[in-house]
């Protein structure tokens, strides 16, 4: 049995391991989702689940997976950039939304904010919590970034980033049925403004059209939060 674990400690400790059983994972998980269409199979909630599981099981930390997987994070970067790609061939469209798109964002962008710390303190969360939960709505990297800059607690704010893109990406469809909204570029954009990185990647398993306009939401909206939450924690610090 000591063998068997020493064994597996020089295991766990290659790169390729923990790399592989991200990627087999993630690939599992979407085959069950393809094959259920069940909304809270979604494949980005089933890997982090079976995933933390494993980390548990093996007495693997964090810190020990992040560095081995790290090459997965840094594709995010990529990723993110080529979200450009679908949105520049639907440019006209764009156009003709760019007034609807700005009030949209404001409007949207604002409210993710404020219902955000408008329910936390009717729980009775401590000024540190909402501070954390302000920027909720805004992709993990801009989001903690903000959070610390304002006093919130960044391990804390990408647990809740996390949180709120999983319960838009397993809910949307849903809400747009029961809202009566089939407007791609429209359901598009409400799910990259609320939901960001993990809501578009559901965002693009509905249309091009909607992870299109998911990505450019996601994008506005994080560049929207990181310029006025600062402003807003200043105006109305009675709020928080």
């Amino acid at each position: 049995m000591t063998s068997l674990a020493a064994r597996w400690v020089a295991l766990a400790t290659t790169p390729l391991v923990w790399l592989s059983a991200t990627l087999l994972i993630y690939l599992a998980a979407q085959w069950a989702y393809e094959r259920s269409r069940l909304a809270w199979l979604n494949p980005v909630l089933t890997s982090i689940a079976v995933v933390a599981a494993l980390l548990l099981l093996t007495r693997t930390p964090y810190s020990a997976y992040f560095e081995a997987t790290r090459f997965i994070h840094f594709l995010l970067g990529p990723a993110t950039v080529a979200l450009a790609v679908p949105l520049y061939e639907r440019i006209a469209r764009l156009r003709h939304m760019l007034g609807p798109v700005t009030v949209g964002l404001a409007l949207g962008g604002i409210t993710a904010i404020l219902s955000a710390v408008a329910i936390g303190r009717a729980l009775g969360a401590s000024r540190p919590t909402l501070l954390s939960l302000a920027p909720k709505s805004v992709t993990t990297a801009i989001a903690m970034g903000v959070s610390e800059k304002i006093g919130g607690i960044p391990s804390l704010t990408a647990v809740l980033v996390i949180l709120t893109g999983i319960i838009g990406a397993i809910s949307a469809d849903a809400l747009f049925r029961l809202l009566r909204i089939h407007d791609d570029s429209i359901r598009g954009f409400a799910i990259g403004l609320a939901s960001h990185g993990i809501g578009t990647a559901r965002a693009f398993q509905m249309s091009a059209e909607t992870g299109a306009f998911s990505g450019l939401g996601m994008g506005l909206n994080g560049v929207f939060t990181a310029l006025v939450l600062p402003l807003l924690v200043d105006l109305v610090g009675g709020l928080w």
